[in-house]
């Protein structure tokens, strides 16, 4: 495992020196996004080191290759495609040329050296000063951003100071279009199957300080184009050239000692997943011309006002412990660099930092990550709903597939909206991602009361996915309705009958199904009947899923008076975890499926998730008794796993635990904790960090549609602040010793309550404090 460990800065990550044992990690952790386009940390000049340190990877959210799963046996309603996200060309090269030698870290000696990404500006900043053999000194200053506003836009501005050469200095811009994705080798969670190129060149273009690459993929039938305008503050006209698919511009000056000159080069990138093909290039031209005549210094501007409204809202404060507080915003940056914001994208488990798991979506933006954008800003969580609703009608195809003849059925694994799991016991058999869509929207309503969304989108999709129960589920012979043959979040328990977590979703989903059919026949009996007639639906189901609510299966063992994980998971003999080799972690890399499956082990948190989201159904004695034994067999494995735990053991009293979760969660990606992070961010715990904060030791809930608070203030901390969106209200929640402040911010009331006691803000009475519950 790679420990890795920047001085601790609240808003920024600094690197003093360059390391090349710390490269390939250095790369995901200063990889610059806006949601659509991810740019790996590479300096722009590239990198010469060692195989294996490095993956200088360029990536469009939602922009895929596909191509056929191949079973060896194969078997009727397996996934037949995969969706893979490309590494596509690489359009930030700047090479640097002081006569005959290059600028390459790895050559000459480095003087001074300073790589500098900040949370406020969005910008990454690289100052170097460098020797080359022959000793010709220079310093480089680059300026790196990709752009919140325009999402097809990135811009750098690399500065070359002759610091004592004299003679003929050579820029180089390039865009390379000769690029690859990363193999995975046995490591199922690392990249693609792909070897070899999977974009292939169909016309390119240069001319002035314009260069395109246009391409197109195999399968999928994408075309892209990919395209750069580099101006040079000198003045001068470039040389063009084109070798294969890469395209070049070249300027020589003559330089003298103190001189100093400034390429900007802009990047954007053009898909017909987005508009028709034929508008490809002059899109890109003007988006590119626009940007040139706009400057460098005017995107930064924008970049930097666009982030100051964000952490406005977003910013969550921890005073009392530096680390946390730099792990903090540095999650909450990169989810926000992650995230589509376009409601035809999503955000994937490693966002647009690495090739892990695919570029796939996950049910981890519902549950994970949709609430820190809910509460942080909300018209990014209704964009990912509406990327579930433009997801509707291949769910239900994937319905009919499954031989459900009705009702729709989402993906485990997708980018555009096929079933892409080829694993079918961890994929497919997590029927739970239907309830995970489902509560999202629950609390999407609850948080905003969008009725609007509500009647356009969001019935349709809680009712449709409702049916799947009803489908999937049978009456036992003791009348109980009960889920045979699933998986649960737990994927070290693979294909059980009556999972826990599972039932009581779906137990939720199907009385929320019922509460909004009912509601709209009432408030909007037109727009009902619209979307009952689109659904085809029986006038006597919503009542079928009230009673398959009211006799759901939800197992529990009297005897240790626990929530048994399903019918048979109690039954198993428990993991030797003192015998296992702690390099043998995790589980599923050392050993075959069916020994974890036999076994009582936990991946990551299953029946405790439940805990969390329907809350109110437990009692504190439930809540500890669960977490106790189930803490006891979970190995971790996921970073799903360890903010949740967290969350639990801060609501039942155990706050040394609760911390160290904690924790495990804020810094997972920065000091590389789970040994992967090379390969990309963890999305979920990142935002499992804000949720640990304000679920966690804030105490937040909402049941029933009211909000509800419990802080607790962790002995280690001085004092700590976080900020809720809800019903139209922006609300500061402040936690120091022994009092807890609630302010509203904008909005014109908000009612709420304090470890039960009812709290109600207004303009003329904006703040109030109150004691520890």
């Amino acid at each position: 495992m790679q420990q890795h460990t920047y001085p601790l800065d609240a808003w920024c990550i600094r690197e003093t020196s360059f390391d090349i044992d710390s490269h390939f990690l250095d790369e995901t952790l200063f990889a610059l996004g806006n949601g659509y386009i991810g740019l790996r940390g590479t300096g722009e000049e590239g990198y010469s080191g060692p195989a294996g340190t490095s993956l200088d990877g360029t990536y469009l959210n939602g922009f895929y290759e596909s191509e056929p799963i191949v079973y060896p046996e194969t078997a009727y309603g397996l996934a037949k495609v995969n969706q893979f996200m490309l590494n596509v060309p690489n359009a930030k090269g700047i090479e640097l040329w002081l006569g005959d030698e290059k600028f390459d870290l790895l050559a000459g000696s480095i003087q001074s050296y300073e790589r500098v990404l900040d949370f406020r500006t969005g910008v990454l900043t690289r100052v170097v000063e460098w020797t080359s053999p022959q000793g010709r000194s220079v310093r480089v200053r680059s300026r790196r951003l990709v752009s919140f506003e325009n999402k097809h836009l990135f811009a750098i501005a690399f500065e070359v100071t002759s610091l004592n050469f004299e003679g003929h200095l050579r820029l180089v811009s390039a865009l390379d279009g000769a690029v690859k994705n990363l193999e995975a080798g046995d490591d199922p969670r690392v990249g693609s199957a792909i070897s070899g190129p999977t974009l292939h060149m169909i016309d390119s273009e240069q001319a002035g300080g314009f260069s395109a690459l246009v391409q197109k993929t195999h399968n999928s039938g994408f075309t892209l184009v990919s395209a750069t305008e580099s101006v040079l503050s000198a003045g001068l006209p470039p040389v063009l050239a084109q070798d294969g698919q890469r395209l070049t511009q070249t300027w020589e000056v003559a330089v003298s000692a103190g001189q100093s000159l400034t390429l900007n080069k802009y990047g954007s990138y053009y898909s017909s997943r987005d508009y028709d093909a034929k508008e490809l290039m002059w899109r890109s031209k003007d988006t590119l011309s626009s940007a040139a005549a706009a400057g460098f210094e005017d995107l930064r501007l924008a970049q930097e006002q666009y982030l100051a409204d964000f952490w406005q809202q977003a910013d969550v404060q921890i005073a009392g412990d530096d680390a946390l507080q730099q792990g903090m915003h540095f999650n909450q940056f990169h989810l926000l660099q992650s995230v589509g914001r376009d409601g035809k994208t999503n955000i994937s488990a490693k966002g647009v930092t690495g090739e892990g798991y695919e570029g796939h979506y996950f049910w981890d933006t519902e549950i994970y990550i949709f609430p820190f954008f809910l509460y942080s800003k909300p018209e990014i969580a209704r964009k990912l709903l509406e990327y579930r609703y433009a997801g509707l009608p291949k769910a239900r195809e994937r319905a009919r597939q499954m031989s459900h003849d009705k009702g729709a059925l989402y993906p485990w694994r997708t980018i555009a909206g096929d079933e892409c799991s080829a694993y079918y016991p961890a994929g497919t058999a997590q029927y739970h991602i239907n309830a995970d869509i489902a509560y999202s929207i629950k609390m999407y309503m609850e948080a905003t009361d969008d009725q609007e969304y509500l009647i356009k989108a969001g019935a349709e999709i809680v009712m449709e996915t409702a049916r799947i129960w009803a489908g999937i589920g049978s009456y036992d012979r003791a009348g109980r309705f009960c889920i045979n043959q699933v998986t649960g979040p737990d994927e070290y328990t693979a294909l059980v009958n009556n999972n826990y977590y599972t039932n009581a979703m779906a137990q939720m989903h199907l009385n929320f199904a019922a509460s909004i059919a009912e509601q709209l026949q009432v408030q909007a009996p037109s727009e009902f009947a619209r979307i009952a007639a689109a659904m085809a639906l029986d006038a006597g189901e919503p009542a079928e899923w009230r009673r398959a609510a009211s006799l759901m299966n939800l197992p529990y063992d009297d005897a240790l008076q626990i929530h048994a994980q399903d019918d048979s998971f109690l039954s198993k003999k428990v993991w030797d975890f003192a015998n296992t080799p702690k390099e043998n972690y995790p589980l599923l890399l050392n050993y075959h499926p069916m020994v974890i499956y036999r076994h009582q082990v936990c991946k990551q948190a299953d029946v405790v998730l439940a805990l969390l989201l329907l809350s109110d159904q437990f009692s504190l004695e439930d809540k500890r008794r669960d977490f106790d034994y189930y803490e006891a067999v979970t190995t971790h494995d996921s970073s799903l796993s360890s903010c949740i735990f967290g969350i639990i053991a801060a609501e039942v009293g155990y706050q040394d635990k609760a911390y160290h979760y904690f924790m495990e969660t804020a810094r997972l990606d920065l000091d590389d904790t789970h040994g992967n992070t090379h390969y990309g961010v963890h999305t979920a715990a990142m935002a499992g960090t804000w949720l640990g904060v304000a679920f966690g030791f804030g105490g937040m809930r909402v049941v029933g549609g009211a909000l509800h608070f419990a802080p607790t203030l962790p002995k280690q901390w001085q004092h700590y602040t976080f900020k809720i969106h809800f019903r139209g209200a922006l609300l500061e929640v402040h936690v120091e010793p022994g009092r807890v402040e609630y302010r509203l911010l904008q909005g014109d009331a908000l009612e709420f309550t304090h470890g039960g006691e009812v709290v109600a803000l207004t303009l003329s009475q904006p703040k109030q404090t109150r004691s520890f519950v």
